[in-house]
């Protein structure tokens, strides 16, 4: 972990900043969240559940076949991932490969961009978990974020978590377009509306996941949520240290030659 990072008294400071701005513009969970906002899923115990159980095993690009969507269904099956993420078109066919399978559907919501309107991302959502879907990774609007709107960026959050009715939602946070005072400032506001998880990255927006940026998250949200930790892991090594500065979930393409000591190729 880098030494230029915040101290956790800069972090209380940056968090005690996004109430202040915030103030009366801001909806409680409560109101603008499901009625009990989703609990992370616990952490899996790495020497008992190994590296498998934290792995979202994701298929995301736009030019994804049907034929490779069912072999990485098959293959989180076979390796007894955490979930198989895809884009929404492919939660139907995944909640039927899955279904008698403990292997979750994961599906990305306002991908890759999270600049789609508020009410756009609550539809996605609420449509993606009536087709099955069991969790929900959105992207957070950025450009609101590095606005100081905050407000605008808390609502965002809690509209998807109250659509998600119950199921865990991850915010992506783009971590590569953030400061880290920004970073702090997402987590603070995804805690607020309700989410179960942070995470790093699409993948698709100039830079993935680090050790430095999962290990801020980590300070930022505490125990409350779970941090995910995707963009740029493909091998063992990278993994687990990614799990030793606080990810609780990995998210990549390169699972299988993960879990089988190998190191994957280029993507997510």
């Amino acid at each position: 972990m880098s030494s230029d990072q915040p101290s956790e008294a800069l972090v209380q400071q940056i968090a005690d900043l996004v109430v202040q701005t915030l103030g009366s513009r801001a909806v409680a969970p409560e109101e603008a969240a499901a009625p009990k906002a989703a609990h992370k899923p616990l952490r899996p115990n790495l020497e008992k559940n190994g590296i498998a159980a934290f792995i979202d095993h994701t298929i995301l690009k736009a030019d994804s076949t049907e034929a490779a969507v069912r072999r990485i269904c098959a293959e989180a099956i076979e390796h007894d991932f955490a979930s198989v993420c895809v884009n929404t078109c492919w939660v139907p066919l995944c909640a039927e490969l899955l279904a008698d399978s403990a292997v979750k559907v994961c599906c990305v919501v306002g991908f890759p961009l999270g600049a789609m309107s508020t009410e756009g991302k609550a539809y996605e959502t609420a449509d993606a978990i009536a087709k099955g879907a069991e969790e929900i990774d959105m992207v957070v609007p950025v450009g609101h974020l590095k606005s100081g709107d905050y407000a605008y960026v808390q609502r965002d959050i809690a509209s998807v978590v109250k659509a998600a009715q119950g199921r865990p939602v991850k915010v992506i946070l783009e971590t590569s377009m953030l400061t880290d005072d920004e970073k702090v400032a997402a987590c603070i506001l995804s805690k607020a509306a309700g989410a179960a998880f942070v995470k790093t990255s699409t993948g698709f927006g100039g830079g993935g996941a680090t050790v430095e940026d999962v290990a801020l998250m980590r300070k930022s949200v505490g125990d409350a949520l779970g941090v995910k930790a995707s963009g740029g892991i493909r091998d063992a090594k990278t993994a687990h240290a990614m799990i030793a500065a606080g990810a609780d979930r990995l998210g990549c393409s390169a699972g299988v030659q993960i879990v089988e000591g190998k190191s994957g190729g280029a993507g997510y």
